[in-house]
């Protein structure tokens, strides 16, 4: 029979159960099949006192994993008990039924330790890393770069239009061949209305005269807004306000033709607004102008 030997992992403690033509066959390197550490099977073999095989029953050992250069041992065959020797014949000789059973083991376990192996040891191949050379990732990183800043002038291509007044020209050439547009901003927070009258047209019965003055207070250019413009009534029974009209203009409404209104009104600008509205149908006691993006 095979001399079997016992050989335990660094790394988890875990003893396996291995023979010599098994170690031989590597070297002794094995790959433990739990932590997977790789260690000389050799250098770790452990001495195994036998104990009576009637006290307790074996312990069962785990087989290693064995690749290049180790192998791993899957599905570890259990330690069985050695059957109680046979009494002697009188004149001492062994019985031949069992001289027979050992000469028996013995050829079929020195023919089957190359497909016990095979079966039991499973070889695993590391695949090596491929890398790229040099060269790709010194031209992919620019390029990736260029991107990336493209695409972060593309979303943001208003906002750097205003604070950099000086990019526009660039930015709008840049939108012609992409089919976007740079448009002012639109920060509703950064206008204000200065100052705002509602009165009657003298001139003409039921029509009313909105004046009012729209401000930017920031240092860059906004969009136009639109203002709207709401009548307000008080009720009899309740005495509450109430809305008889209410009205949005666009800025194409308000804004003088002089001026371009997709260049958006000037940093620290103000604009005169004079409206006509036809209130001929209804009676007013207020009026409130709030201006709007859409």
């Amino acid at each position: 029979m095979a001399e079997e030997k016992f050989t335990r992992c660094p790394g988890c403690r875990t003893i396996f159960r291995v023979t010599s033509q098994q170690l031989s066959m590597r070297g002794g390197q094995v790959r433990c099949g739990h932590c997977h550490t790789v260690f000389d099977g050799v250098a770790a073999l452990l001495s195994l006192a036998p104990r009576p095989r009637d006290e307790r029953n074996e312990p069962e050992f785990d087989e290693a994993t064995l690749g290049p250069p180790t192998v791993t041992l899957r599905n570890a065959h259990a330690l069985e008990p050695a059957p109680p020797p046979d009494e002697a014949a009188p004149d001492g000789r062994a019985e031949p039924s069992v001289a027979a059973a050992l000469a028996d083991a013995e050829t079929r376990d020195s023919a089957d330790v190359e497909a016990d192996y095979a079966a039991r040891f499973s070889w695993q191949e590391k695949p090596a890393r491929r890398w790229l050379p040099g060269w790709v990732y010194a031209i992919a990183a620019p390029l990736l770069i260029l991107l990336l800043a493209g695409q972060a002038m593309f979303h943001f291509r208003d906002w750097i239009a205003a604070h950099w007044p000086r990019t526009q020209p660039a930015l709008v050439k840049l939108c012609a061949a992409a089919g976007c547009e740079v448009r002012p901003l639109q920060e509703i927070n950064g206008l204000s209305i200065e100052a705002s009258d509602l009165q009657a047209d003298p001139a003409h019965k039921g029509l009313l005269i909105l004046s009012a003055t729209i401000r930017n207070r920031m240092p860059y250019t906004l969009g136009y807004p639109y203002l709207e413009l709401t009548l307000s009534d008080i009720q009899k029974q309740t005495q509450q306000d109430i809305v008889v009209v209410r009205r949005a203009f666009a800025p194409k409404e308000y804004v003088s033709g002089a001026a371009d209104i997709d260049s958006g009104l000037p940093p620290n600008a103000e604009l005169n607004v004079k409206l006509f509205i036809d209130a001929s149908a209804t009676t007013q006691a207020g009026y409130q102008v709030y201006l709007f993006y859409p």
